[in-house]
């Protein structure tokens, strides 16, 4: 049965219907992870370094520069300034996430969150969604109820889960009982292991 990223399960939860089921053809489907053919991976990267290193807001500024692809540069821009509403006049510095797998009807999910931020004294596990794809907003609670269940345990008391909309500047929560919020992850894993070895 697979394994996939949590990028995966946000690209397939954002779906119904027939795009779902295409959807999860395509990660089956699709060639073995290439850095290279990763659209977003030199600003999560970029992301990631400026706040382990410590810089400020304006660091935000230096990541552009570093783009030669025109494609790049126009959804990154977009991004940046996502990115620098949301960080606003927080206070913010670095931790490492705890990573975690989280398994269920044969499908087990890597939970591999990028950013460990202590927010105005508040330590937050934070997913970045950088798609355009819009996602209903129950569709986006599945995120942070997936990574509080596979990251909990490796979590402090008082830590929160999230999963950032950057383009938004918006941090979403879980936002309902945890307890629902599992059964409504689990039946989205077990569409995945029907489908799977049908396509």
């Amino acid at each position: 049965m697979p394994t996939i990223t949590l990028s995966d399960v946000v690209d397939v939860f954002s779906k119904s219907g027939t795009p779902k089921a295409t959807n999860v053809r395509h990660i089956k489907n699709r060639p073995d992870y290439s850095p290279a053919t990763d659209f977003y991976r030199p600003l999560r990267i970029a992301l990631t370094a400026l706040h382990a290193n410590g810089k400020d807001r304006k660091a935000l500024d230096s990541i552009l520069p570093t783009i030669s692809d025109l494609k790049k540069i126009k959804i990154y821009n977009e991004l940046v300034e996502g990115y620098k509403k949301y960080w606003g006049r927080k206070d913010i510095s670095w931790f490492n996430p705890p990573r975690g797998t989280y398994s269920h009807s044969g499908v087990d999910v890597r939970v591999n969150p990028e950013l460990g931020l202590v927010i105005d004294g508040k330590r937050s596990v934070i997913k970045l969604y950088l798609k355009t794809d819009e996602i209903t907003k129950q569709r986006i609670e599945l995120i942070p109820a997936l990574m509080e269940i596979s990251l909990r345990q490796h979590l402090q008391k008082d830590d929160i889960v999230g999963l950032l909309d950057v383009r938004k500047g918006k941090l979403h929560l879980l936002g309902t009982s945890i307890t629902p919020a599992t059964a409504m992850v689990n039946a989205e894993l077990a569409y995945i292991a029907t489908l799977w070895p049908n396509i």
